[in-house]
């Protein structure tokens, strides 16, 4: 069945922000999930919902390096494939990520499905849920510059190592040239809550997060279309931060844009419809904050491929 009202959308947005924020009660201190800056061209790593979007089978690879130069900087690797199935009412996807930090290090992989439900002439609704596991370890013998070279909080519990099981879960709505979505990509504590034989008070836990995201596309004229965009990244514990992007595509084939990104980095982004099937993209992140004078900046390479033809349903010039 059929809906025809795009109120109802919104309203299931609503609720399900209050109720994933109702479902977390613990007390974080930091962002620990992986960020993108191109997470606008593939939403797979951020929402579940997006699985099977774009229909054909897409096989997705994100590089990213954080804050050159210093050493121990974020580094993150994400591979993922997704496919409708179904006639495209049912969407599938499976990704394998390594994420680093300093000494910490956390591997793991998700598989994801949604549900997609035609719910006006052009509007699709998607739900989707994320599950998998999770690899988190910190090796404490590459801690550098301990006062204390003995101290038992390094060596006591000889470097933890802990497999633990990730849920996500994600609303997704969108048009040939609007899109929305709510999601929060880790439910569970997939990260080590608390080292018992530390005597130190470390506390590490992984913090929850809830995305929000919406964008259009205004088509100028034949050849030109803006594309401005917004994501709100809501971490337990932390400030608000919002990333406010605005790209132009000219002739469906080359994108140019940039990012603020509230409080951190200006982002400059690139774009490259190479064939029917492969897009590449790249993204430079400037910070601004005092992070400024230690880091020559952010690396972030994207590349798509869509497997298939015209027949696959391919959907080249689509922008997100």
């Amino acid at each position: 069945m059929k809906i025809k009202s795009a109120s109802i959308c919104l309203r299931v947005l609503i609720v399900f922000a209050l109720f994933v924020f109702d479902l977390n009660n613990s007390k974080v201190h930091a962002q620990t999930e992986p960020m993108y800056s191109q997470y606008m061209y593939n939403m797979l790593g951020v929402n579940p919902a997006y699985a099977g979007n774009r229909e054909a089978l897409s096989f997705n690879f994100f590089q990213r390096n954080q804050w050159n130069g210093i050493k121990g900087a974020p580094k993150t690797t994400s591979i993922s494939l997704d496919q409708a199935i179904k006639y495209g009412k049912i969407g599938w996807g499976v990704q394998v990520y390594d994420d680093r930090l300093g000494v910490e290090a956390a591997t793991g992989f998700n598989g994801m499905l949604s549900t997609r439900i035609q719910v006006s002439k052009k509007g699709v609704l998607s739900g989707g849920l994320s599950f998998g596991l999770m690899n988190y370890r910190i090796n404490l013998n590459e801690v550098q510059n301990r006062n204390n070279p003995n101290d038992p909080s390094f060596i006591s519990i000889n470097n933890p190592s802990s497999w633990k099981p990730s849920l996500g879960m994600g609303i997704y709505y969108n048009t040939d040239r609007f899109y929305a979505s709510i999601s929060t990509p880790s439910i569970l504590k997939s990260r080590l809550a608390s080292y018992e034989d530390f005597n130190s008070s470390i506390d590490k836990s992984n913090a929850f997060h809830l995305f929000a995201n919406t964008g259009y596309v205004f088509e100028l004229n034949e050849d030109l279309k803006l594309k401005p965009s917004t994501m709100v990244k809501m971490v337990s514990g932390a400030p608000v931060e919002a990333d406010i992007n605005l790209n132009v595509w000219m002739k469906d084939i080359l994108g140019l844009g940039g990012s603020y990104r509230t409080g951190d980095a200006f982002v400059g982004m690139a774009e490259l419809q190479a064939s029917p099937n492969l897009r590449i993209g790249y993204a430079y992140d400037v910070p601004f904050n005092p992070l400024k004078y230690f880091t020559k900046g952010s690396n972030e390479l994207m590349l798509r491929y869509e497997f298939g033809n015209n027949k696959t349903k391919i959907k080249s010039t689509r922008y997100f």
